[in-house]
């Protein structure tokens, strides 16, 4: 079957108010139509819908759906960003995708995540120390903004070595491009980063240290290396995909934890189970619930549906991770599952770099948190949580907890 991105019949729009309600029952039902669907996005692009774990799994391994926008015949409407944020991995495919990779791996070694380690176990004390005043003075507290929120900065700004006097300022435009008031914010945040990470590749070059922009500095291959614009954009991309990933799959994956008392009984009994409690957080509660988007080099097909060259793609993560063809109970939220084989960090060419770090960080963080605040509850009813709901993403805006041991919000 061939459907075409110009069809004259308006094109569903499943991203309204029902998604915004209870996006898995969204997913739920384009599921049981089908795995494939031509949709509009809320900005009115057509774009192709996948849904079903399998063909996701399967296009997201295959070569001919490119993440390249020179691919792109659609008129694809994402964010512009500098051409120097822009030449990183997640836009670049096959030889171009592989070179850059070589000589990232030559960086985002085991070595830096392990060294890491106490850095970030130092920083989770640090917040969990302000988080506990600001409950016993003011009843509660905001996770999202005290503890979620500034853990993975600090992290990213230890990996870059972001020199202490400008960690706040550092900080204060990623929020200002992460969670930005106006389009002219995210402007302004984004050309300052720029501006702040030639400056730091600068220092790197001229003074190295040991951290990882040194390293990606010095990786050579072959005799290549990579230039100028290729750091600061792999830097950027550090940035990006290190503060907010992280930062949402700990919110979420508290929230999911409180909401499950005999999961969380369980996992306060048995710490050594958190590894695998973060798998199945992976799965069940991560935030994005689409991967990057691809466009076709040719003709494919995908699910029985013939999908044109240069047409935009989008493979549903939040979908492929509740489908019940897949997954044993998938809508169950279960620490002891046994089939741990997510989507969540990507599959192929596109695996994630920072795995790694995301899981350390995350282990870490909701670890400490549950040891150091036995009583931990909500402190607002779970249906008063606000969230960011969009195509792309599902995450928490905030997240009031308290240690009061009166506290009855149960979601």
């Amino acid at each position: 079957m061939t459907q075409s991105t110009t069809a004259a019949a308006p094109l569903p729009q499943p991203f309204g108010s029902d998604f915004q309600a209870d996006p898995h029952a969204v997913y739920g039902r384009l599921r049981e139509q089908g795995s494939v669907h031509l949709v509009a996005l809320p900005d009115g692009s057509p774009v192709w819908l996948v849904t079903h774990e399998a063909d996701v799994r399967r296009a997201l391994a295959d070569t001919r759906l490119s993440v390249d926008k020179r691919y792109s015949g659609t008129g694809f409407k994402g964010f512009s960003l500098p051409p120097a944020l822009d030449a990183n991995l997640l836009n670049l495919d096959a030889d171009d995708h592989l070179r850059l990779r070589r000589l990232v791996t030559q960086g985002f070694t085991p070595r830096h995540v392990k060294i890491l380690r106490p850095r970030i176990e130092a920083s989770v004390d640090v917040l969990l120390d302000q988080l506990e005043k600001r409950i016993s003075t003011e009843g509660s507290a905001d996770v999202v903004a005290e503890f979620a929120k500034p853990l993975p900065l600090s992290v990213i700004g230890a990996l870059l070595a972001v020199p202490p006097a400008d960690q706040e300022r550092f900080g204060r435009w990623v929020s200002g491009m992460l969670t930005p008031a106006t389009r002219d914010e995210l402007v302004h945040a984004i050309d300052s980063i720029h501006q702040f990470l030639i400056s730091l590749v600068a220092q790197r070059r001229a003074a190295p240290g040991d951290d990882i922009l040194s390293d990606l500095i010095a990786a050579r291959d072959a005799g290549d290396r990579l230039s100028e614009n290729e750091l600061v954009s792999l830097a950027f991309l550090l940035l990006m995909a290190g503060s907010e990933n992280v930062q949402h799959l700990i919110s979420n994956g508290l929230l999911t934890l409180l909401a499950h008392p005999d999961q969380l009984a369980a996992l306060r009994a048995r710490p050594e189970l958190m590894p695998q409690a973060v798998e199945e957080l992976l799965r069940y509660a991560h935030p994005n619930h689409t991967a990057i988007r691809r466009f076709p080099t040719e003709t494919v097909e995908i699910g029985g549906v013939r999908i044109p060259a240069g047409d935009t793609v989008l493979f549903s993560l939040a979908a492929a991770h509740r489908d019940p063809t897949r997954y044993t109970a998938p809508h169950r939220f279960d620490i002891f599952r046994t089939d741990q084989a997510h989507l969540a960090l990507g599959h192929g060419l596109h695996y994630c770099l920072g795995a790694p770090l995301a899981r350390m960080q995350i282990a870490l963080a909701l670890g400490r948190l549950l040891h150091r605040l036995p009583h931990i509850s909500l402190a607002t009813p779970v249906e008063d949580l606000p969230w960011n709901t969009t195509f792309r993403f599902y995450a928490l805006q905030e997240l009031p907890i308290t240690t009061a041991e009166a506290a009855t919000f149960c979601p």
